[in-house]
């Protein structure tokens, strides 16, 4: 079976909580018609909002694991995401996370801006605090010379520079 032309890549979204990560991931994955990883914490998760440090790790070999399963997919979440997450909640970015970090290859990886409102989440902490944390993620993606495009402005403005970005104007936009 020949592998379609729109298909050969995995494609990554990252950036701080209530970003528009899921939303983008998942609306692409369906565009593409490839599979959509789902961030790993949230399954992980779901039983109770607590965790300790060992469970960040967890979450972390869990998401890489899950985001490394397909030649071509969508992850809605990537090792960023974790190194940030365990630099502000423990003060360092731990080797083994590191370690995923460097491993981890996408052809293609965007970062989503918190530039529209707050949604409540029980598994969101930072309702205050997502421009410092999209100021991180800059920080550690250009230290790391990660390449990435940002996502910002209105949902349509998002789905346009994605398009634009992976050139698939051709393709209807779906809703």
């Amino acid at each position: 079976m020949e592998e379609s032309i729109v298909n050969p890549f995995r494609i990554a979204f990252t950036g701080p909580e209530c970003s528009g990560k899921s939303t983008l991931s998942a609306w692409l994955a369906t565009l593409l018609d490839i599979p959509l990883v789902p961030e790993f914490a949230r399954s992980y998760l779901a039983n109770s909002t607590n965790y300790e440090h060992d469970d960040l790790h967890a979450i972390a070999n869990g998401q890489f694991i899950q985001n490394h399963a397909h030649r071509a997919c969508v992850c809605d979440t990537e090792m960023t995401v974790m190194r940030i997450w365990e630099q502000v909640k423990y003060n360092a970015i731990s080797k083994s996370i590191d370690e995923l970090s460097q491993l981890e290859v996408f052809q293609c990886l965007f970062l989503c801006k918190p530039d529209f409102p707050w949604v409540e989440d029980p598994l969101r902490e930072h309702p205050t605090a997502r421009d410092y944390l999209f100021s991180l993620y800059l920080k550690d993606l250009d230290a790391r010379k990660i390449p990435y495009f940002i996502l910002e402005g209105s949902l349509d403005q998002r789905k346009a520079k994605i398009m634009s970005v992976l050139n698939l104007e051709h393709l209807p936009l779906l809703p």
